[in-house]
This record gives structure tokens, C-alpha cells and sequence, in this order.
């Protein structure tokens, strides 16, 4: 039995791409994926290049794993994701001790990439962008959980200035209906209750239907909806160029679909959100929002955002600030600016002090935070009903669920609970989880 590592860096993307590489590994012998390194004969390296010195991170790692390499020629090691796919040749030669590179969209070549370096002796890298022929190639989903990812396009092309996905992971495609729903059915048979349709940009989908149609997004979430044993939706990550009234509808007519949103804004600035690229103002987005919130009132709303954007002035980090008042987002991810090589972005001039970039993150997750606490806190009393995902992290004699809005609840339970839909009161918040009672005993 072979012994797989995978570390995986980034986004809910790259999780959902660790998972078909073992997936496609584990169709040619049986393996076990391990936790550390040096127990490992396949070592593999998901990488994301969204955030700075992505590249020399991985190198960092590289070099940590060489002497795994040195004491067993026979050690497998890859680089994949959005740094090999940025990088290709150059990580081999820079870390000639790598056997295989390969991008996003050629995980599925992963064992004959294997396989050629074995044979040659030489290093394979494969970095193309062939669209749906990965998803032809990956395995059947096969889950234990009571919810699951599903990807349904992948790429990206807005091309805002600052990001690097649409050089890493290409042009924005979509799978066919069928063969999202193939999967969707499968999964709900395999006793799932909770779908995540992923993407870069997941209300860009067009997919092609049966008939030669095409079926966007929106006409997928309600195919999905009537999909039996599923019992919730959710989404990540969408843009607002394309949030249209018929998503917007959605929330009006599809309960399933839950009441927690994830629509990266970035700033609240209209000038910096042009030079960003991002094709929408600040009162646009705020348009959605509200059309969002007279359908569901108690909608949470996540986002993106970046601080310190090259030319950002105090003024327009203050825009930022007041947006995030005004909306009441939930917890967010907030990133100082970091130019990626090769974006446009890259090329701005930048004088904000490093300091005065600190300052605003800090102040920015001050605020956020705070309406975090806030909307935990109004959830004390009220029944939620709850996917449990398995023992407590805190308390191993507790049991961890999540709710429709994403919390986090730790409760007293049966383990026989695990992967169930049950309702829970809500007794205790805390800033980034909540703590309550099962309503129906069901041990």
C-alpha cells in the first residue's frame, strides 16, 4: 500500500482538487494519505498563487522535503495548482529533485505523469489547459460526509488587475448539466445532504444541456433544489458583474438554498474598484445586497476585500470602512494588497507606508468582527437547523454541526448523529462559534 502526503494551500478550489488527486491515484492502487512527509512514498504539493511569495513558499517547502528524497530516490514529489501552473519548467529547475509538475487542469494526467517519470528517469511537467477533459478523467465522487463540494466550471475571465487566476486556471468553462447533476444524484444517493457548487466564478456558468441548450446559473440552482435527499444548497465564489435578478429570484423562491453568501466586494472606493477592473460601483453592489435582503431578511453576507491597493488614500479606505457599516457584513477575509507577477496591478505605483496597510487591515477586521459577535449573539434563543460534520474540535465528549449561515455549534451528542440534518437551540455565542442544545434527544 502506498502512503500519499498532500498539502494543500488556498481555497476551497484547491481542497476540492487535493481530493480528485487522491481520488485518480487511488484508481491504479491502494493507497493511504498520511499527515506527515516523511511517512509518505507520494509527496505532493497543491499550491495557490493568490497571495504573495506564493512561489517562494513552496520552494521553502520543497527544500524541507529534498532530504526525504535523499535518504529514498524512490519518493515521488509533485508540484500542482496555480504555482506549478505559473512556474512549470522553472520549479524543476530550480528543485531538480521534483518529479512531476502539473496545473489544475491536468491533475487527472497526475499517474501517467507518475508513471513517464518512472520510466524516463525524467522530470514530466504538463501545464496545459485541456477544459473538460479533467472532469471526464476523475473518478466518480465518493463521499463520507454529510456534505460535499462539486465543481462546476473553473477559469476565470474578468481579469481584474490584481488577480492571477485566469493565467493559472485559464478561461472560464463550464461542465455539462448532465454530468453536474450526474454527480449531485450520486452524491444524494451516497447520503449527502448538503451541496457546495464551486468555481471561481460560479454565476458565470453556462452549461450545456442535453438538448444543446445552455443552462445558467441560476436555472441550475433550481434544478439542484429538486434534487431528492438533498436538503441544502450553497455556493462560492460568484462576482458581482454577474449576480442577476434570476439568482436574485432564487432566494425569493428556493428554501433549500441557504440564507449565507459569500460576494467578494473588495472596496468600498468606486475609483479603486476601477482600477481594479472589477466592472461594477460600490452602489451597484449595494443594490444587490438589498435586493437580496427584502427576500431574506437575516441573509449573512461574507466577502473579500483588499487594503492598501496601490494609490488607495486614507478617503477611500474610509469608503471601505463605511460600506462594511452600512451592509453589516459577517466575517470576512480582508488581505493587505500584494502584486502577482504578470498582472497589470503589478506595474501601479505604490507609496503607502507597510504600517498605514497594517492599520487599515486592523481596523477593517475590527468592524467586521464586531458585526460577527452582533449576529452571533441574536441567534442566542432562536432553533437552527444544523448539518453535524462530526466531533467537537474543542471538546472531543461534544459534537460540532453548522448552521445554514455557516456558525459553527458545539453541542452534547450521539456520534451515531454524524453527517444528520437535526435542530439545535442556540444557548451560548462566542465570536466565531456558538454553543447550544439538541432539541430532540435522539440518543
Amino acid at each position: 500500500m502506498k502512503k500519499v502526503y498532500i498539502r494543500t494551500f488556498g481555497c476551497q478550489m484547491n481542497e476540492y482538487d487535493s481530493d480528485k488527486m487522491l481520488s485518480v491515484l487511488a484508481e491504479n492502487e491502494e493507497l493511504e494519505q498520511v499527515s506527515e512527509p516523511e511517512n509518505a512514498d507520494i509527496i505532493l504539493f497543491n499550491t495557490c498563487s493568490v497571495r504573495e511569495k506564493a512561489q517562494e513558499k513552496v520552494f521553502s517547502d520543497l527544500g524541507r522535503v529534498r532530504k526525504f528524497k535523499e535518504k529514498n530516490p524512490n519518493i515521488i514529489i509533485g508540484v500542482g495548482g496555480c504555482v506549478a501552473s505559473q512556474e512549470g519548467d522553472v520549479i524543476v529547475e530550480r528543485a531538480p529533485y521534483v518529479d512531476v509538475v502539473f496545473g489544475p487542469q491536468t491533475l487527472h494526467r497526475l499517474p501517467q505523469l507518475i508513471d513517464d517519470k518512472k520510466h524516463t528517469g525524467k522530470a514530466q511537467v504538463d501545464i496545459s489547459f485541456p477544459e473538460i477533459e479533467k472532469f471526464d478523467h476523475i473518478p466518480a465522487a465518493k463521499v463520507t460526509g454529510g456534505s460535499a463540494f462539486i465543481s462546476i466550471m473553473e477559469g476565470c475571465s474578468k481579469y481584474c488587475s490584481f488577480c492571477v487566476v485566469p493565467y493559472t486556471r485559464g478561461e472560464e468553462f463550464s461542465r455539462p448539466l448532465e454530468d453536474v447533476l450526474t454527480e449531485i444524484v450520486g452524491l444524494a444517493q451516497q447520503g449527502v445532504k448538503e451541496v457546495n457548487l464551486l468555481g471561481q466564478n460560479v454565476n458565470a456558468y453556462r452549461g450545456e444541456m442535453p438538448d444543446g441548450g445552455i443552462c445558467d446559473f441560476a436555472q441550475l440552482l433550481r434544478i439542484v433544489h429538486e434534487v431528492p435527499g438533498i436538503e441544502r444548497m450553497r455556493f462560492t465564489t460568484s462576482h458581482p458583474r454577474e449576480f442577476s435578478e434570476a439568482i436574485i429570484d432564487c432566494y425569493r423562491d428556493l428554501p433549500k438554498l441557504v440564507s449565507h453568501l459569500h460576494l467578494p466586494i473588495q472596496s468600498g472606493s468606486d475609483r479603486v474598484l476601477s482600477a481594479m477592473k472589477r466592472g461594477y460601483t460600490a452602489l451597484e453592489y449595494k443594490s444587490i445586497i438589498r435586493k437580496l435582503r427584502k427576500y431574506r431578511p437575516d441573509l449573512c453576507l461574507s466577502s473579500d476585500f483588499i487594503v492598501g491597493f496601490p494609490g488607495e488614500t486614507e478617503a477611500e479606505f474610509a469608503q471601505t470602512l463605511k460600506l462594511v457599516q452600512d451592509i453589516a457584513f459577517d466575517l470576512s477575509y480582508v488581505f493587505i494588497y500584494s502584486p502577482r507577477p504578470g498582472t497589470p496591478a503589478a506595474n501601479l505605483p505604490d507609496d503607502t507606508p507597510n504600517d498605514e496597510k497594517v492599520r487599515r487591515l486592523e481596523a477593517l477586521n475590527e468592524v467586521i468582527e464586531a458585526e460577527t459577535r452582533r449576529i452571533n449573539a441574536s441567534m442566542v434563543g432562536t432553533v437552527q437547523r444544523c448539518l453535524v460534520e462530526g466531533v467537537s474540535k474543542k471538546d472531543p465528549n461534544q459534537m460540532q454541526a453548522r448552521t445554514a449561515n455557516n456558525r459553527v455549534v458545539n453541542f452534547v451528542g450521539n456520534p451515531r448523529l454524524i453527517h444528520q440534518m437535526v435542530d439545535i437551540e442556540i444557548t451560548e455565542s462566542f465570536t466565531f462559534s456558538l454553543r447550544g442544545n439538541l432539541l430532540i434527544n435522539e440518543d
